[in-house]
């Protein structure tokens, strides 16, 4: 199940040529394509209708990318290679760090898009380094384990030690850990420490060579009590058997996760950070722990929903209670979408929005099925309302916004917005009048963001647009309007109208 994956204009002011008419596409969903396989995540920022202005997408000689590192070409993300070179390296990793995502999958596909794109780093000593490894830990940190594993691998692991510890604890959590076991046998002084050299010597077949590294760290406590133990265990499972388990520790890296796996003790992922949810997608982890781990990587974008699907309805139910109820929604939605019965779909799609709404699985929801509703003739009107909402979160939304099913002040709000044109009516509460005035003609960034775009630090503006529109969503209303303004006059129209129909529709609360 596992696959690997290996422009803005700068000033504030941006050409108007339209954009085309594809549908949006995530990056781990374009990373997917590119490998022909199917995990990965994340959402782009992509063309929409003929309303919305387009970026510029600057042309450089091949020579000047040289440095460029990224997963995903700006031809795809619309960004450009100097996203970073004018901003402080310092400025940017606090950001990338600090960028407040989770809850609004339209800003959590622009983090992607940031972290993933072909870009340089800012021309000073040390900041290509620390700007790589800003994207790989936040990468890590939202799950998205496999795009941080080709990221790493594609900037050189075997050229930094720093680089390869993030890249080895990538290809533990993925099951590929033979890949750095077999850099690390050619160049030992990469290894992140004495338990990686005997986790990846006996790996290797060398036994031999890992009991008597392991008997030097036991001679000259070179590893910690419970590491020793952990080790003496792995080497030796056959010593240690009938005796009580080891203590499970509170905040384990990913080589001991795979060291209690090793020797029959696996470890919960549940209460353990996102990225440990990948290991959980391999094989090894039961049904109901593969759907869990793909809810909580698809809730931060770290995983396409498609992938979830495939979980889903991989075969019956178990049982009843808890993630077996959302299987068994899912799956009987399906079955009515596949039948064509209009009455099957209005029975069976209330009860599995409600499963997805309860683990904020909303917005993958309706990417996967929010076209196919389209098709479908609904007549109670609580259906065709409940099908409306979920086609404006889907890609689809601008499409969906020509069938309101009704007048309501808040369904014509929320169609227009869709278009991209709110102002034309009147919003129905304080938090969509700060919206429609984010997308007022006249709407400019704040005057600092201004002089940064000036300045060429279209990344850092991004970025800071993002904490913005998370004030906003917290109740700042003057920051979501300014937040909203920002994105657009970046180019990013798509995100703006999306992150803003997300706020109003998901209703998550501050």
């Amino acid at each position: 199940m596992r696959t690997r994956t290996r422009a803005l204009a700068l000033g504030f002011a941006l050409a108007a040529a339209p954009l085309g008419a594809q549908e949006p596409l995530s990056v781990i969903d374009w990373l997917s394509q590119q490998s022909g396989g199917g995990a990965g995540p994340v959402l782009l920022e992509p063309p929409v209708a003929e309303t919305a202005a387009g970026p510029e997408i600057t042309v450089s000689p091949l020579d000047d990318l040289a440095r460029s590192v990224g997963l995903v070409p700006g031809s795809v993300t619309g960004l450009p290679p100097e996203l970073w070179e004018k901003s402080r390296v310092d400025d940017l990793t606090r950001l990338i760090d600090a960028a407040p995502v989770i809850g609004n999958p339209a800003m959590q596909a622009l983090l992607y898009s940031l972290l993933l794109t072909e870009a340089r780093a800012p021309d000073a000593p040390g900041a290509e380094a620390a700007l790589l490894s800003a994207r790989l830990d936040r990468l890590m940190e939202l799950g998205a384990v496999d795009p941080a594993q080709s990221l790493a691998g594609l900037a050189g692991p075997e050229t930094d030690p720093a680089l390869f510890a993030r890249w080895f604890d990538a290809l533990l959590l993925t099951g590929d850990e033979d890949q750095g076991c077999a850099v690390l046998a050619q160049a030992p002084h990469l290894s992140p420490g004495q338990a990686a050299r005997i986790f990846c010597q006996v790996r290797r077949g060398d036994w031999s060579t890992a009991a008597l590294t392991l008997e030097v760290a036991h001679a000259l406590e070179l590893l910690p009590p419970d590491e020793l133990r952990l080790l003496d265990r792995f080497l030796s499972p056959e010593m240690f058997e009938g005796l009580p388990p080891l203590p499970r520790p509170d905040h384990p890296d990913p080589l001991s996760f795979r060291l209690f796996e090793a020797i029959g003790e696996r470890l919960p992922t549940a209460p353990l950070p996102r990225a440990f949810a990948t290991a959980d997608l391999r094989d090894v982890a039961g049904w109901k722990a593969q759907i869990e781990a793909a809810e909580r990587l698809v809730r931060s974008g770290a995983l396409t929903p498609n992938m979830l699907l495939g979980l889903y309805t991989q075969r019956a139910p178990a049982a009843s209670g808890g993630v077996w109820d959302r299987v068994a929604a899912l799956q009987r939605f399906e079955t009515a979408l596949q039948s064509g019965s209009v009455e099957a779909v209005e029975k069976t799609l209330p009860p599995v929005w409600r499963a997805m709404q309860s683990e904020r699985l909303e917005v993958p929801f309706a990417a996967l099925f929010g076209e196919a509703l389209a098709g479908v003739a609904l007549q109670d009107p609580t259906a065709r309302a409940l099908a409306f909402r979920i086609r404006l979160l889907s890609p689809q939304y601008e499409a969906a916004a020509r069938d309101a099913p009704d007048d309501d002040p808040r369904t014509t709000f929320l169609a227009a917005l869709a278009r991209g044109i709110p102002g034309l009516l009147p919003p129905p509460d304080a938090q969509a009048r700060a919206i429609a005035d984010g997308f007022a003609s006249d709407a400019t960034p704040p005057a600092r963001l201004r002089e940064a775009l000036d300045q060429g630090r279209l990344g850092e503006v991004i970025l800071e647009a993002m904490r913005l529109f998370d004030r906003g969503a917290r109740g700042n209303l003057d920051d979501l309007t300014r937040a909203l303004a920002t994105l657009r006059a970046v180019g990013l129209e798509d995100s703006a109208r999306r992150a803003a129909l997300q706020l109003m529709l998901l209703e998550r609360g501050p």
